[in-house]
């Protein structure tokens, strides 16, 4: 039977509040982002908006 990790007593628990507010910022700001979309073509949005921007002129 598998086990969780022992923390060290420098890693304190975190409130639910703290939990979803982690696991909001790594969907929204991580995952979403950088994986592949079927509506997109199969790119990641970073990609689309790469691929679709107009190009800035300098």
């Amino acid at each position: 039977m598998l086990h969780p990790p022992k923390a060290s007593p420098s890693q304190r628990s975190c409130t639910r509040i703290e939990l979803a507010n982690a696991i909001f910022e790594y969907l929204e700001v991580f995952h979403n982002r950088r994986r592949r979309h079927s509506v997109l073509g199969m790119l990641s949005p970073i990609e689309y908006e790469r691929l679709h921007s107009p190009q800035l002129l300098a």
